[in-house]
């Protein structure tokens, strides 16, 4: 074999291997960038009977239209429920909220404002009068839906639940219905705080008409100053009342959701007793500040529909 021929031979392998190399290499799955979907919300809904629905939103590319014809849904939900089963849908049309559903539209996931709505085969079954939850901002593990004024809440282990509250500082014939969580026992112990009445309550108010507006002296008896206050970006009417009588001191403080028809407001009921009754050394002055952070807490946590 003469000497051009051997250059000849070891030109093509090295050709060859090139070859090899480059089509091999060209299509590798590291050269390709995978897309991974970013979550667009990731929501936690709170439905009848204690049940929830975590909920992972993601927003799909949009799809150009002609003038004039419907948007095409390209977004999807990923559904873990509180029976162990999970649901990954697409998005569907709909002609209000989002709409999402498996292929032959057995489930259904309806998400409208701070609302869901779940239909099984078209009906409500499993899942009902579903809301929003907010996330435990830490101390409030218990969890509260109220479906006939739309809306939920956290509360800290303890607290006793009166569903059928009724405040009645307007006297009898003008009670305010509404939902009272109510302090245990251990946060008053030795001190001069009562535990019997302390509690932050969730009321409605139907307003006279659409010219009226959501306002915290709706709520008080009396004259009393309210104000505007912007709070973990809501918007509250807020007025506080004091009332002190045979030893006995009450100071409530109302923070009414200015854009809510019916009209709906927190409340707090602060109910202690004058410390100079009781012989010297046998109570201490009950810890204010931090009542009023956790019942802040609390109030922070309701989301309405």
């Amino acid at each position: 074999m003469n000497k051009n021929t051997i250059i000849t031979i070891i030109a093509v392998v090295l050709v060859g291997l090139s070859l090899g190399f480059y089509f091999t290499n060209k299509n590798k799955p590291e050269d390709i960038s995978p897309v991974i979907p970013v979550p667009a919300a990731q929501v936690t809904f709170l439905c009848k009977d204690n049940k929830t629905i975590e909920a992972t939103f993601y927003e799909g590319e949009e799809i150009p239209v002609e003038p004039g014809e419907m948007p095409i849904p390209t977004g999807r939900v990923k559904l873990v429920l509180s029976d162990g089963r999970s649901f990954d849908l697409p998005q569907t049309i709909s002609a209000s909220g989002v709409r999402y559903a498996n292929s032959d539209e057995s489930f259904v996931f309806w998400n409208k404002g701070n609302g869901a709505l779940v239909l099984e085969n078209g009906e409500e079954r499993d899942y009902v009068g579903c809301i929003v939850l907010s996330p435990d901002p830490g101390g409030l593990p218990n969890t509260y839906l109220n479906n006939e004024i739309g809306f939920s809440i956290r509360y800290p282990e303890g607290y006793s639940v009166d569903a059928s509250y009724q405040y009645q500082g307007f006297g009898t014939g003008k009670e305010i219905q509404g939902v009272k969580f109510i302090i245990p026992e251990k946060i008053a112990e030795g001190t001069n705080l009562s535990s019997f009445d302390t509690g932050i309550s969730v009321e409605t108010i139907s307003l006279n008409n659409s010219t009226e507006n959501c306002n915290a002296n709706l709520f008080l008896y009396g004259d009393v100053q309210s104000d505007i206050i912007n709070d973990d970006g809501k918007e509250y009417s807020f007025a506080v009342r004091t009332e002190g009588a045979a030893g006995n001191y009450y100071e409530e403080q109302v923070w009414a959701l200015v854009d809510t028809n019916p009209c709906l407001a927190v409340r707090y009921l602060i109910h202690s007793t004058a410390i100079e009754n009781y012989p010297e050394g046998t109570i201490s002055e009950f810890n204010k500040d931090a009542l009023i952070k956790e019942f802040d807490n609390i109030r922070r946590s309701l989301i309405t529909l």
